[in-house]
Parts: structure tokens; C-alpha cells; sequence
């Protein structure tokens, strides 16, 4: 209960806007990524990696704000479409990377925030199969073959119990 010196603390919503950032002559983009996993037969997670369509370096799923849909579950239709995974995701933020993505003419910096998505199925026909590879990885080797240190770390550290 809270006193006249604490604020009550409010249920955080459950779901986010869209990130926008302005910042003098550049946008700063927001972005979601799904970091899909699962339990191998041993019990142990393993995290699924696609390939980027252009220099073919090993990312995990991500994409734009869609309207009328959480970051989460946002994470997850760029799952399906990218890589062909389906499951659970969870409203909530893992971490947060950048990277500088190039666009036309010009490159902008995006921010991108990454949510769990517990994968239930795997199909072997999706929109973007043609263009990427999927592959499974043990947790460590998935964060190990990651490019950007901080998506690296926030796969390293991924505990579902938590979820």
C-alpha cells in the first residue's frame, strides 16, 4: 500500500507505441526482433539465427512497428515471414541493440528492441525461405556467431525461466 510519500506503482501496459526518434539532421529508427528459441531433447535452449538477405551474416528476426500490434507481437510476424517460426511471444523487452542500416542513398541509425518468442512450430514453407537460411544453434554459439555486442550479450544472457 502506498503512503503519501511513495507513489503506487501502476501496471506497466501491455503493450508499447511505436518508437520514433528525432534527432537533428537523422532519424533514428525504431525496430522489434524476435529472439526465438526452444528446448533441444536434452533440455538445453537453442536460439534460431537466420541469414541477412544481403551480406548473409547471422541476425535474428526483425522489422518495422506494425499497426495495431505489440512490439511483441510484431517480433513475432517478422518471425514467421523471415524465418517460418510460430509460438508464443512474450510482451516483454529482453534488451535493446543498434545498428546503422543502409537505406537507398543514405543510412540510418536504428534502435531495436527484442522480445522472447517461444517457437512451437517449425514450418518448412514461408514467405522469405528463398532469401534466408534458419538454423539452430546452442545458446552460446548462437550469441558467438552474432555481430553486434549487444544483441550478443542479451543472447547470452537469456534465461526463459524467467518468462
Amino acid at each position: 500500500m502506498a503512503d503519501d510519500t511513495t507513489p503506487a506503482r501502476r501496471p506497466a501496459p501491455s503493450g508499447q507505441l511505436p518508437l520514433k526518434l528525432r534527432g537533428g539532421k537523422t532519424d533514428v529508427r525504431g525496430q522489434f526482433a524476435a529472439l526465438c528459441w526452444r528446448r533441444a531433447a536434452d533440455g538445453k535452449v537453442e536460439i534460431c539465427l537466420i541469414t541477412s538477405r544481403r551480406t548473409k551474416r547471422w541476425i535474428v528476426p526483425k522489422g518495422w512497428p506494425m499497426h495495431k500490434q505489440t512490439p511483441a507481437e510484431a517480433a513475432a510476424t517478422e518471425a514467421w515471414e523471415e524465418a517460418g517460426l510460430t509460438g508464443r511471444p512474450v510482451d516483454r523487452c529482453l534488451g535493446v541493440y543498434s545498428y546503422v542500416k543502409p537505406l537507398s542513398k543514405r543510412t540510418t541509425p536504428v534502435v531495436v528492441m527484442v522480445y522472447p518468442l517461444e517457437v512451437t512450430q517449425v514450418s518448412s514453407d514461408w514467405p522469405e525461405r528463398r532469401e534466408r537460411r534458419r538454423k539452430w544453434f546452442p545458446l552460446q554459439e548462437a550469441a558467438n556467431r552474432l555481430a553486434e555486442p549487444a544483441l550478443r550479450r542479451i543472447v547470452e544472457h537469456f534465461d526463459p525461466s524467467g518468462l
